[in-house]
């Protein structure tokens, strides 16, 4: 725990940036009926029933003192994804000397997975421009990028989307509003 409260209290610097990264799955749901939308004095009604249409996995990056944030919609959560994610990760800061990213110690999140992914020189190359530092068991809270994703889904969602398509839309909506206010973490 020590360790990544130590990461936190690094000050900005563009060369050596602090990174949070986290995942969770979104379930893709459709109305069956059709809501009665609001009007003076009532609000929308939606029918407690629903369709189900899936799931999907969001992964989110933030730069918490910089208020900067990535989110990236996929349909699973495996390693080629993770590493793809990595890649992605790693191409937004192509300046930077080495990227501190703070994240859970799932069994995805490992340098096996570039080497599963990418052939080896370029696994290399992406594993070395990483620090990685893993909050600890049950320390998951400690990741700011859980923070994002609270925030990610009070704003936009904490609704019924039916399918990825809606749900990118929205994401990206929401990722471009909060990264043009700079929205920050406070230490």
């Amino acid at each position: 725990m020590e360790m990544v409260l130590d990461v936190y209290k690094r000050p900005i610097d563009p060369l050596y940036p602090v990174v949070c990264m986290d995942e969770s799955p979104k379930q893709l749901i459709a109305e069956t009926k059709v809501p009665i939308p609001a009007s003076p004095g009532e609000v929308a009604r939606h029918d407690y029933e629903y369709r189900r249409c899936g799931v999907c996995n969001i992964f989110l990056a933030c730069e918490p003192l910089a208020g900067k944030r990535m989110v990236e919609i996929t349909e699973r959560k495996t390693k080629v994804d993770w590493a793809c994610f990595i890649e992605e990760i790693a191409g937004q800061y192509e300046s930077a000397e080495k990227i501190t990213l703070v994240m859970d110690n799932l069994n995805t999140h490992n340098p096996g997975s570039l080497y599963e992914v990418f052939p080896p020189d370029k696994a290399k190359a992406l594993w070395d421009r990483f620090e990685f530092v893993y909050t600890p068991k049950h320390g998951s809270w400690l990741n700011m990028a859980e923070i994002e994703l609270n925030v990610l889904a009070s704003q936009c969602l904490n609704r019924r989307l039916q399918d990825q398509s809606l749900l990118r839309r929205a994401v990206v909506a929401c990722e471009h509003q909060r990264n043009a206010a700079e929205c920050r973490v406070d230490r």
